[in-house]
């Protein structure tokens, strides 16, 4: 049934670009017969040839494609759909566009008003926004000004990362090339939004678990700290909306998880967008983090470009990189990491979602994120009692672990995080398996708790 109802929203989503398609070029098509002065002759049906601006869209009041449905929601106008199916063709039918390819006989290349560049493996037009202009609005120089709001960071296109817009240091605007993100051609496509792929241009993986928020095993107060954070995710959004506290409160929520590793900070991440429904993604600082003068901002700013309006939840690991205490301004490289911890500050106060940052100790981090925070939260080390419950729910079902009574005792007397827990168990389960058997004895626990303890330089 499901793979019935995709063939039919893939059909949908096909006969409604092609009905978009097909009047783009219309547009097309007449807008190159006015630029070389056709528009007072005849077509070669001896049709008087019609005018750009008064060839209609289609009608898609009726249509239920996700494309169709995406314009009615937004309210798209005649331009904003045409600059849309601009930056959809190269990845639909690139051929069409290649009508932008005439060559200026007079100067014996292309024809500067049409913009466009070359790709470096795609060997179709890749259209600019001086493409988009000469499109739309022909030599009309007003309202090819009227149009300059459409490339703003705040037009939904921009804002939502819905079309990127990417151009050259010293070069004009206009010549910045257009592009419809992956997510969106699927999207328009297919009807799914494709998830971002871990790489130097997003550097941040998707976490996941198996476990649900019952298996996370955390002390009283700090499963109580926990319980603010889910009642915000929950109503953060009716607070700042709904009941107009947008005039006094920052969007989104910021929070520091600290303590030892192993203590539950990227798991309870994990569970916190299972329960509703979010994607959660974990940022490689190792790839953001640059000696280089202003990379840093630059790696960022590729994570929270795409996490824009999404409602991602992003999860830093071992913050202290990024966030971590600053020395005293000695240099110019000093000075420009003040910059970078305002530039860091802004991004975090613009972001209306969830941001954890993580580190093993709270005094790392930098007391100007840290007044930002709504909340500090402390993973410690389990306690002999949450001790005895992450050892019971490590083991599978069908093993046979110690008595009740031995892993009190071993709950009691050796201090574990619950990821070094985890690791013993695995252990203790290999052995027995390599018994033949299912019954894992004390003696293997406590042999996996040295092989632990060892890594730390401990001894038992």
């Amino acid at each position: 049934m499901n793979e019935q109802n995709e063939i039919v929203r893939i059909t949908e989503n096909a006969a409604c670009l092609t009905r978009e398609i097909n009047w783009f070029m219309q547009v097309v098509n007449a807008r190159m017969n006015e630029h070389f002065g056709q528009q007072d002759g005849a077509g070669s049906n001896g049709q008087p040839l019609p005018d750009a601006a008064s060839i209609p869209p289609p009608d898609l009041s009726n249509d239920h494609s996700v494309y169709a449905t995406f314009a009615n929601y937004y309210k798209l106008t005649r331009e904003e759909r045409l600059l849309l199916v601009l930056t959809i063709i190269p990845h639909v039918e690139p051929q069409l566009l290649d009508v932008f390819f005439t060559v200026n006989k007079t100067l014996g290349r292309g024809f500067t008003e049409f913009g466009g560049v070359k790709g470096t493996r795609h060997s179709g037009f890749i259209p600019t926004i001086e493409t988009a202009l000469f499109m739309i609005a022909g030599t009309d120089l007003a309202m090819r000004f009227m149009l300059s709001g459409f490339f703003e960071t705040e037009h939904i296109f921009s804002a939502h990362n819905i079309i990127s817009i990417e151009g050259s240091s010293g070069e004009p605007f206009n010549s910045s090339t257009l592009t419809l993100s992956n997510e969106y051609v699927d999207f328009f496509t297919v009807g799914n939004l494709r998830k971002p792929q871990f790489s130097t241009e997003f550097p941040a993986r998707r976490i996941t678990t198996n476990m649900n928020w019952e298996d996370l095993v955390v002390d009283e107060y700090t499963a109580r700290q926990l319980d603010e954070l889910r009642i915000w995710l929950q109503h953060g959004q009716t607070l700042y909306r709904d009941w107009g506290m947008s005039k006094t409160i920052k969007p989104g929520y910021k929070a520091l998880f600290h303590g030892p590793p192993g203590t539950g900070k990227t798991l309870t991440a994990a569970l916190l967008g299972k329960m509703y429904d979010l994607d959660v993604y974990r940022v490689d600082l190792s790839m953001v983090v640059s000696k280089y003068i202003g990379e840093t901002e630059k790696n960022l700013e590729k994570v929270f470009s795409r996490a824009e309006n999404k409602n991602w939840i992003l999860f830093f690991d071992e913050a202290d990189s990024l966030f971590g205490k600053r020395t005293n301004v000695s240099d110019s490289h000093d000075r420009y990491a003040n910059q970078e911890i305002s530039y860091l500050l802004q991004r975090l106060e613009e972001y209306p979602g969830l941001v954890i940052l993580a580190s093993n100790m709270r005094n790392n981090v930098d007391e100007a994120f840290v007044r930002r925070l709504q909340s500090i939260i402390h993973f410690p080390k389990p306690q002999p009692k949450e001790r005895l419950r992450l050892w019971n729910g490590a083991f599978s079902k069908v093993s046979l672990p110690p008595t009740t009574s031995a892993m009190e005792k071993i709950a009691q007397q050796y201090e574990l995080s619950g990821g070094a827990i985890i690791n013993v168990v695995q252990y203790a389960s290999l052995m027995a398996l390599n018994r033949n058997g299912n019954e894992i004895t004390a003696e293997d626990l406590v042999a996996g708790i040295r092989k632990e303890f060892r890594k730390e330089g401990k001894t038992i």
